[in-house]
């Protein structure tokens, strides 16, 4: 198929799913002014990828774009008015029109000084890379690339329509985009952008917080995330980012054998991926468990000893790594559930290496469960990601443990529905028992028959009460018929 065939099937096909771009155009027209579809919506549609979010631009200004989009839209918002950008929402499907921008940049910040433009060949320029910067013209339905992106979407090439030093000095975050698009799309990077990425790191500081885990959020949840994250290693952009993943690229010599812990974390973020898509092929990407995969291990390098024959030991890693992800992933803004699932996750991640052969009692196995909480679907499979020895024998061992530990799991929790472990009494029966009122003791009481639960699985109600008052009794507590201990 020649390539006008490939853009005519392209058009056709995205016009089919999206009647609402023939009624906008229309009006638009109407009203003399002219309209394209462009940037990722073009993109996507010549990969196959059709969405009902959709992309235009136009010469209208702002107050035009809401006159033509009046009494027609479903309904309007106007946050992005302020850099020629209207949202609209028609038949389910989301809109975005915006101004011809040539914008210019102040090179400090990445905030655009809003300059609207007159043609689409320079609101094309302005784009961050040539499989964006393709329009179809409304209603004519005919193809603008004054850049090459039809070639770049079909040789999977990214690279920017101006120079990539002018790019991304205008903006640094589409360093960070081109390793977003290269997880997402599987695009390789021109040689001339992975060179102004390394040259123009630095940049990144420009860069809020939040921008920035915008986008690593985005790149950790493409299809394929190892891509993008080597291409921000190599070009240094991690050591802004995520300084701690470069950081675990140790030194390994002839005396001192052991894994590459960059190499070994990228593929256990493979392998937890493909756990995660053979639970469940169409569920969303799991950002917890790949932040957790990715991090598992970034205490090694601060914990490692080299021991006397050679060995090599990194004691005690996953509650440094722990301290290491929360501290990172606060820097980066993320939300303070994430923070917290995603170290506790890494500080749980070894805890399974002291099952042995099933040598765990019943306890063990309860804390297990209780410690990893609504975490456990994602700990059974980070932990079984973890394995990465390239010896079969040993991979399988490790793995008919764990079958064996989620087995005894299923028949512990079967028994005693383990999601729910409490204390075989409340709250209100501690405090009528011991005659206490609402506050610490209580908690205290709450606690110790927990553990005890824990400890010893279910307690008949009798032996539960006689606990708690043999603890009140060691605790000075004195309850409403025990008396005064002595």
């Amino acid at each position: 198929m020649n390539e006008l065939a490939v853009q005519r099937n392209a058009v056709i096909e995205l016009m089919r799913i999206s009647p609402v771009a023939d009624q906008l155009a229309a009006r638009f027209a109407a009203a003399g002014h002219r309209l394209y579809l462009v940037g990722g919506s073009v993109r996507d549609a010549l990969l196959g990828r059709l969405s009902p979010d959709l992309d235009f631009t136009t010469d209208a200004r702002p107050d035009q774009v809401l006159a033509v989009v009046a009494g027609w839209a479903d309904a309007v918002w106007d946050v992005g008015i302020a850099f020629g950008t209207v949202g609209v929402t028609k038949d389910g499907s989301q809109l975005e029109i915006t101004t011809f921008r040539a914008d210019s940049y102040d090179q400090v910040s990445r905030n655009p000084e809003v300059t609207f433009g007159d043609s689409i060949d320079g609101d094309l320029l302005r784009r961050d890379f040539t499989c964006n910067a393709m329009a179809i013209e409304l209603p004519s339905k005919s193809f603008v690339d004054p850049h090459g992106g039809l070639d770049a979407v079909r040789l999977k090439v990214l690279d920017t329509p101006a120079t990539p030093q002018e790019s991304f000095s205008d903006d640094p975050l589409r360093m960070l985009r081109a390793a977003r698009f290269v997880s997402q799309l599987g695009f390789e990077p021109a040689p001339r952008v992975v060179e102004a990425m390394t040259s123009m790191a630095g940049e990144l500081r420009r860069i809020t917080a939040e921008r920035v885990q915008a986008e690593l959020s985005k790149l950790l949840t493409g299809a394929h995330p190892r891509l993008g994250l080597e291409l921000l290693v190599d070009t240094g952009l991690a050591d802004h980012v995520l300084p701690e993943v470069p950081g675990m690229r140790l030194a390994i010599d002839e005396h001192h054998q052991h894994k590459d812990v960059y190499q070994h974390s990228l593929t256990v973020l493979d392998q937890a991926i493909g756990l995660e898509r053979k639970e469940d092929p169409d569920a969303e990407p799991d950002l917890v468990l790949r932040l957790a995969a990715l991090l598992h291990d970034i205490g090694k390098p601060a914990t490692r000893k080299f021991e006397d024959g050679g060995g090599v030991s990194f004691h005690h890693h996953e509650v440094v790594g722990a301290k290491m992800a929360r501290k990172r992933l606060r820097e980066l803004k993320y939300s303070k559930e994430i923070v917290e699932q995603v170290s506790q996750l890494v500080f749980l991640h070894l805890r399974f290496h002291g099952y042995g052969k099933g040598e765990w009692t019943d306890s063990a196995v309860r804390r297990y469960v209780t410690d990893a909480g609504p975490l456990l679907s994602r700990l059974h499979k980070l932990v079984r990601a973890d394995c990465t020895t390239r010896n079969k024998r040993k991979a399988a061992a490790l793995q008919r443990t764990y079958d064996d530990l989620e087995a005894r799991i299923d028949r512990i929790a079967a028994a005693e529905d383990l999601a729910k472990v409490r204390p075989d009494l409340d709250g209100n029966e501690i405090m009528k028992l011991l005659g206490l009122p609402p506050g610490p003791l209580v908690g205290q009481a709450w606690k110790f028959l927990k553990e005890l639960r824990l400890d010893r699985g279910p307690l008949e109600h009798d032996e539960a009460v006689a606990e708690l008052r043999r603890w009140a009794a060691e605790q000075g507590i004195t309850g409403p018929d025990q008396g005064t201990p002595g």
